[in-house]
């Protein structure tokens, strides 16, 4: 490459990055004291405070990776593609937000579609250094139009990796872009195989949205849900990085948490069947049960007159609340003043002329408020579910045509609490408490949902998303052949339809950008058996990687990728997690165990993670060690959960994978088929 387009480029970033501090000074240079009140002034301390942290600089960190030269303006416009919108100080872009409209040919434009564009270009850059740059010409044919593979493109979805999740922004491709950037109103799913970049996808969708109706979404809301806490933190600085940091994350149990924490497990069977939608039907039924008919008239005093509403208009009026579809709590309220009104049309048949003072008086009038109370009682989530589970004989009443006599009985609990306010709750439980919340009171909806892992999400965990959403869209990334919960969806149709979508778009993605091809050829013989529907993922990176199978022990299995650059995984059953930590310790291995770091912050900050199978989905590392297949497989309530657990497990490594198995022919699943003869895949002692 010319030198002297080096030294202009490096002249350029040295340049953005003067002015990106500069626009930091101006934000720190303004005044909260010159707003109007103490209100405004906070809301503008705020407002500057959540801007300086979009404007941050990290000096390792490029400002821009992407340059478009275009054909379709005057003197070849020419556009610097970063993670943030740069100006100069008269205004003109130094680097534009790859999130903008005139950056979408960077991500989409081919020879065949160059979208106005002469000349794509990427950067190598090295702890922020510039250090080098290709050109793919777009308008050419020929020797001179370049090469379609880009060797720095594959070098930084291969760069080792030490550290939480980072972006991809540099590196989306066009069928990527498309979901990235797909309109806020259409709920998506995205059917990921491994490697395909979903969780980044989903990530990198919440970004764009956020740059494209900032308003509507910082009003409403922008959430991300997860499995569990440790993914939250692998994918933590992905968002802020690309100057985002108003979308909140959560996971499910965090979701629903209102009503409790997790605080009891039960069996897989009883967890399943809480999943199940009939569960929904089941609380509907539960909850309506106790709105009463009224068998005797309402009486009501006022002045030397008594007025009588009796029980077939007090009837009339409970029945036309429950035919407005309104919430069991807002209807409860109405029902004072729709039996006030019965009253003063009485009062105006007399001839008196009653305003809405006196039906106010009417309805807060304590015969009113009795006789609605002991017709349409106050409910508390807890103590509905409390005594479905402690009942037996109003349970069998509301669960009637709707579950066996086996199913109640598995509901029941044993050993009752006193009480519903000793009673320790399950994550089931806590989502069966939510559902009933949400048909006491409406629960608010955000603008977007973005959902990973949904796959193992149940129906009813589903509609806790669903009724989060009503007035807004979802991103659900998932992968059915990665689904290790008992209770995990079927179909992505299903999945929709519990949602509250069942229009939703689901997309299919199926070109890996981040396992080598020998290590997720090998996974893939497990799909015949766990997803036998899905389309096989397609390794699209010329490095194979290395696939290695050893019965050595854990840390002579460790050796080598100890010793190369990035991060190490060794994933080990449930199960084996103690007596793994004790080797490692006794081998003097320096190691951070996922789920359990005292020091959150610094969880993904080893050299070498040591990770529990349950905790491994979403993960990824540069080598991994997976050790006792077998015993991961075993680990799970059914074969097919375990082969799936096992599926996850094989296919978080970016570089290499060993295999750790006991002595041959028994140490691996027979869904395996034994170990690749494809020469290069290597087995050890």
């Amino acid at each position: 490459m010319p030198v002297d387009d080096l030294d202009a480029e490096r002249a350029h970033l040295a340049a953005s990055r003067n002015d990106l501090a500069r626009m930091r000074r101006k934000v720190e240079s303004l005044d909260s004291s010159t707003a109007g009140n103490w209100v405004s002034a906070e809301i503008l301390d705020a407002t500057l405070a959540q801007r300086l942290e979009q404007l941050a600089d990290d000096p390792d960190v490029p400002l821009f990776f992407g340059r478009i030269d275009r054909t379709d303006a005057v003197g070849g416009e020419s556009f610097h593609i970063g993670r943030r919108h740069i100006s100069d100080s008269a205004g003109d872009p130094m680097v534009v937000d790859w999130r903008a409209p005139v950056s979408v040919p960077f991500y989409r434009a081919s020879r065949t579609e160059p979208m106005g564009l002469a000349r794509r270009r990427r950067y190598g850059f090295s702890h922020g250094e510039l250090t080098a740059f290709e050109d793919e010409s777009l308008t050419e044919v020929g020797a001179g139009a370049g090469q379609e593979h880009s060797a720095i493109l594959e070098a930084e979805i291969e760069r080792p990796r030490v550290g939480p999740m980072r972006d991809i922004v540099a590196t989306i491709q066009p069928e990527q872009d498309v979901l990235v950037r797909a309109d806020l109103s259409q709920t998506i799913v995205v059917q990921g195989a491994p490697g395909t970049g979903k969780t980044a996808v989903g990530l990198h969708r919440a970004a764009y949205l956020l740059y494209a109706h900032r308003d509507q979404l910082t009003r409403r809301g922008v959430l991300i849900i997860g499995p569990n806490a440790s993914f939250l933190r692998y994918i933590r600085d992905v968002l802020p990085a690309l100057g985002e940091v108003e979308a909140k994350q959560s996971t499910i149990a965090e979701l629903v948490s209102t009503n409790g924490a997790v605080r009891a497990e039960e069996p897989a069977p009883v967890a399943t069947l809480k999943g199940d939608v009939r569960m929904a039907e089941l609380l509907h039924r539960a909850v309506w049960s106790h709105v009463g008919s009224p068998e005797e008239a309402l009486v009501v005093p006022r002045g030397s007159r008594r007025w009588r509403v009796p029980s077939s208009e007090a009837r009339e009026a409970l029945e036309g609340l429950r035919a407005n579809d309104l919430r069991y709590a807002a209807a409860r309220a109405l029902l004072p003043r729709a039996l006030a009104h019965r009253v003063l049309v009485q009062m105006e048949r007399s001839g008196d002329s009653p305003d809405d003072r006196v039906h106010d008086a009417v309805a807060r009038a304590k015969p009113v408020k009795d006789y609605a109370a002991a017709l349409w009682p106050d409910l508390k989530p807890a103590r509905v579910l409390f005594r479905l589970f402690t009942d037996a004989a109003w349970l069998a009443e509301v669960a009637d045509g709707l579950l066996s006599e086996t199913e109640q009985a598995s509901l029941l609990w044993e050993k009752p609490p006193r009480s519903a306010g000793t009673a320790r709750w399950s994550l089931a439980d806590l989502v069966l408490l939510d559902e009933i919340a949400d048909l006491l009171e409406r629960t608010p909806s955000v603008a977007h949902i973005v959902a990973d892992e949904a796959q193992d999400l149940s129906a009813m965990m589903l509609r806790a998303l669903g009724r989060r959403s009503t007035t807004g869209s979802l991103t659900i990334l998932g992968d059915l052949a990665q689904a290790t919960t008992p209770w995990a969806s079927s179909s992505w149709a299903s999945a929709l339809k519990h949602l509250g979508k069942p229009d939703g778009h689901v997309e299919q993605l199926t070109r890996g950008f981040r396992v080598p091809a020998d290590v997720i050829a090998y996974a893939a013989r497990l799909l015949p058996r766990i997803a036998p529907d899905l389309e096989p993922p397609i390794a699209v990176r010329r490095t194979r990687g290395d696939l290695t199978f050893t019965s050595s022990s854990v840390v002579e299995a460790l050796g080598a990728a100890l010793e190369r650059p990035g991060s190490v995984g060794l994933i080990v059953p449930d199960a084996a997690l103690a007596a793994a930590r004790a080797e490692l310790t006794e081998a003097g291995l320096a190691f951070a165990e996922i789920g359990v770091m005292a020091d959150e912050e610094t969880e993904f900050d080893a050299h070498l993670d040591l990770v529990p199978a349950s905790l491994a989905k979403g993960l990824e590392f540069d080598h991994v060690v997976v050790s006792d297949p077998v015993g991961i497989v075993a680990g799970e309530p059914t074969r097919d959960t375990g082969l799936r657990r096992l599926y996850v497990c094989l296919t978080r490594a970016v570089t290499s994978l060993v295999v750790h198995h006991a002595d041959l022919p028994g140490g691996l699943p027979e869904e395996l088929g034994g170990v690749p003869e494809r020469v290069g895949a290597k087995v050890g002692a």
